[in-house]
């Protein structure tokens, strides 16, 4: 691999607790039985940090993103004394996009005004339905009122919220699915992602599988959910987000959706962290679990902190949180760019697949030849994009740019 010039720099921050585990979650979150060491835990973030520095000295970082888990549950004065650790010891820019996931359980009006004071300029908000029938079935601790209260709350405090939902869940309906987006545009967000319930392994719904619509319902709700976003002036920019457009500019010269001009109509509220991982930027992870992704002049790393809570403060405090290193091969890095750029329903640059990976692209010239023929993607000299075929099968779309692909 070769860089002229490293990509573009983020943070991430892991906090790894939540007030209850989700039946579908499978990432890295620990009920809070009792109290959390939360002081213990920033300080070990701060080791983190400092550990982590050479690896990273002298890079911009545009975006910071606190994940968890549920990040809400730490108090203000612990996201403030984080934030200003990292002013102090990387160049964040003026204008950073400063994200912090939030519960709605977990909201509290005058707590949200110091996030905000803090530095926090984005708030996420797992919502996932306004339906209690369905809130229930996915063991979130909120209820529907609670739910909307905790929008009016972050939209009193931030310009900029993304609000979580979830479609194809236990027993839902088509109705019901398109009740909850309409329920979440009368808050007018900036931003929605619109997930598909999928279940994990690991998880308690893996174990215990809940009746789950088929697959020609949730593809029904799909379409209904695009189609009303589309209308209210939401722009499907990448497989689950929806950000607000310019109403002055359509999705197209032709007002009908074309992945190779998608990209020009102006988003407003773009999450800019997630679009960084999506065009194979570099990001630095810190926190338990938390993964890394880093490019230096010959090579990309990859990163895992210690994952339990308590291995990783005592690891970090002793020099060595990094549980798992590995460098990426010249012969992953193809699938792993387009495992991200190909979420994009506008696509990408062609010029960007050398700047992000390192090589040219005509190494991957047979697996594009082969995308295009088969419908899932359109190219010209200038972008590559994923047709709305291959944003319906992306996983099919993807499989072609797998390193040790079988041929059939």
């Amino acid at each position: 691999l070769h860089f002229r010039a490293l990509p573009p720099l983020s943070l991430y921050i892991h906090i790894p607790w939540c007030a209850r585990k989700c039946p579908y979650c499978d990432f890295n979150s620990h009920e809070a039985r009792e109290a959390v060491p939360e002081q213990d835990y920033v300080v070990a973030l701060m080791a983190d940090l400092e550990q982590a520095l050479p690896l990273v000295w002298g890079r911009k970082v545009y975006s910071v993103f606190f994940g968890g888990g549920t990040p809400s549950l730490f108090s203000a004065h612990s996201i403030d004394t984080i934030l200003s650790a990292v002013r102090a010891r990387l160049p964040l820019v003026s204008d950073a996009e400063i994200t912090l996931e939030a519960n709605p359980g977990t909201f509290e009006a005058e707590k949200f005004r110091a996030f905000r004071a803090a530095g926090v300029n984005r708030l996420s908000i797992g919502i996932q339905s306004f339906n209690p029938r369905h809130l229930k079935a996915l063991g979130r601790i909120h209820d529907d009122i609670e739910a909307r209260r905790a929008i009016e709350i972050a939209t009193s405090n931030f310009d900029n919220v993304n609000l979580d939902l979830m479609y194809g869940l236990p027993e839902q309906a088509v109705e019901e699915a398109l009740s909850d987006i309409e329920a979440a545009l009368a808050f007018d967000p900036a931003h929605l992602s619109a997930y598909h319930l999928t279940i994990e392994p690991n998880t308690y719904f893996h174990r215990y599988p809940p009746s789950l619509p088929d697959d020609d319902a949730t593809a029904q709700m799909q379409e209904a959910i695009e189609q009303a976003l589309a209308a209210a002036g939401y722009e499907h920019y990448e497989t689950s987000a929806f950000a607000k457009r310019d109403g002055s500019v359509p999705n197209s010269e032709d007002g009908k959706f074309s992945p190779l001009t998608a990209h020009r109509s102006p988003l407003t509220a773009v999450c800019r962290h997630n679009l960084n991982y999506w065009t194979f930027g570099d990001y630095l992870g810190i926190g338990a679990g938390a993964h890394s992704k880093l490019s230096f002049a010959d090579k990309i790393v990859r990163q895992m902190r210690c994952k339990q809570p308590k291995q990783y403060m005592e690891s970090a405090a002793a020099g060595g949180a990094i549980q798992q290193e590995q460098e990426v091969s010249a012969r992953e890095v193809g699938f792993e760019f387009m495992m991200n750029a190909l979420r994009l329903t506008g696509g990408f640059e062609a010029s960007l697949f050398a700047e992000r990976a390192g090589m040219p692209l005509n190494t991957v010239l047979k697996e594009l030849d082969e995308a295009e023929r088969r419908g899932l993607i359109a190219r010209d000299h200038q972008r590559i994009a994923p047709t709305l075929l291959g944003q319906r099968f992306l996983n099919d779309l993807l499989q072609i740019f797998l390193p040790e692909r079988v041929e059939v």
